[in-house]
């Protein structure tokens, strides 16, 4: 995957660095999914749960849109738009871009393992979405945002906790938040700006 992404024409630096890139991603993937904490075991799956299919932002949307002033309506359709444009980098572009399985079963010591989906581990499309709803969210309304950016956490970790992402899936996906997020904040602007 990662060779796909950046070329095979390399040097020996480039070579040791992708050998350390993904022992790391190993390892780390092995150490968080054998967590046997009760937060592990009980909370993270509640929250991936909520966040499945994006229904936890889209009712944390829905929330500030009721009783939230004008400026958490906009947080919230600038969160909705966010996490739409993150998706569809992610899942739409990422994905069909970058082909990479997801972390073998032996270093996954629990179940979850047998639920994850068939598609590219890479980047995490749910960690895109989370983040880039959250950090919309933040740029209208910051202790709204932040408030959103515990569970978005929570998702990121879990998919790694789950066997379902490496780290460095999770990571590309909350860049792809981020950026998304700033598009969403910086692009009207910039459209704005230049009408006569």
């Amino acid at each position: 995957m990662y060779e796909r992404a950046i070329g095979t024409e390399a040097g020996p630096v480039y070579r040791a660095g992708l050998a350390a890139l993904r022992q790391g991603d190993r390892l780390l993937t092995s150490r968080v999914a054998h967590w046997r904490s009760p937060v592990t075991r009980e909370i993270l799956p509640a929250v991936e749960s909520a966040a499945e299919r994006t229904k936890l932002w889209w009712a944390a949307a829905g929330l500030m849109a009721a009783v939230g002033g004008r400026r958490h309506r906009r947080a919230a359709v600038a969160g909705l738009a966010a996490m739409g444009l993150a998706e569809l980098l992610s899942n739409g572009v990422g994905k069909q871009l970058c082909e990479r399985r997801r972390p073998p079963a032996e270093l996954i010591p629990h179940d979850g393992v047998e639920d994850r989906p068939d598609s590219s581990s890479f980047p995490s499309g749910h960690t895109a979405a989370a983040v880039g709803f959250s950090a919309a969210v933040a740029g209208a309304a910051p202790v709204v945002g932040a408030l959103c950016a515990v569970p978005a956490c929570v998702v990121a970790v879990e998919r790694v906790q789950s066997g379902a992402h490496y780290p460095s899936d999770v990571a590309a996906g909350a860049a792809l938040g981020l950026a998304s997020a700033w598009l969403i904040h910086r692009v009207p602007k910039v459209w704005w700006r230049r009408l006569p």
